[in-house]
């Protein structure tokens, strides 16, 4: 039994180890060229480069061009717009979204309250015939007249605001107004303000 075992050992061994080779041409032998791949059969490789060439544009892609050329200063403009109107429309949806909750749940006698400085307005429109200043002046200060007797707090604090714009917007027309003064009629070389004019 030993026997049997040392022989199937002795070629498992051998089976494990690594031999390198090396082989050598003879010398005899002729030196062979390497194929190239035009060469075999299977393959057929064009004798000419290829050249890319751009096809002619036709009619039609023409005018798109021209068209395109022509409407992009007002595509451009477009975007532009879009671009600075949609804050002020995300903000008008949003304010016409509270709004619609807000009148959802409406405070008890908003309704009413709405009814009568409506009212004002219209009795304001109706006061307002022939001149067209009165229907600018009226109906608005009926309204406000109307708003300020149900929300008095709400009513002094647009006053002040206003009050403080108006103030400031008159100082203004007030400072312009006297540097065109000053520009036109304070001037010494002025033909109205001239010593021969006297």
């Amino acid at each position: 039994m030993f026997k049997v075992i040392q022989r199937s050992v002795g070629p498992a061994s051998l089976s494990l180890l690594t031999f390198k080779v090396y082989a050598s041409p003879k010398k005899d032998s002729p030196h062979k060229t390497s194929v190239k791949v035009n060469e075999l059969s299977l393959y057929s490789i064009p004798e000419s480069p290829s050249k890319y060439v751009d096809e002619p544009r036709t009619q039609l892609e023409e005018s798109i061009s021209h068209i395109r050329h022509y409407c992009e200063p007002y595509t451009s403009w477009c975007q532009e717009m879009y671009s600075q109107t949609k804050p002020k429309m995300q903000s008008l949806v949003q304010w016409g979204l509270d709004s619609y909750e807000y009148l959802q749940n409406a405070p008890p006698g908003f309704f009413p309250r709405l009814g009568v400085i409506g009212f004002a307005g219209i009795l304001g429109l109706l006061l307002a015939r022939g001149s067209k200043i009165k229907k600018l002046v009226y109906p608005p200060g009926f309204m406000g007249l109307a708003a300020s007797l149900y929300y008095p707090q709400q009513a002094i604090v647009f006053v002040q605001v206003s009050g403080e714009k108006l103030y400031d917007w008159g100082l203004r027309g007030y400072t312009v107004v006297e540097d065109l003064w000053k520009e036109n009629f304070q001037k010494p070389g002025n033909v109205k303000n001239s010593p021969g004019n006297k």
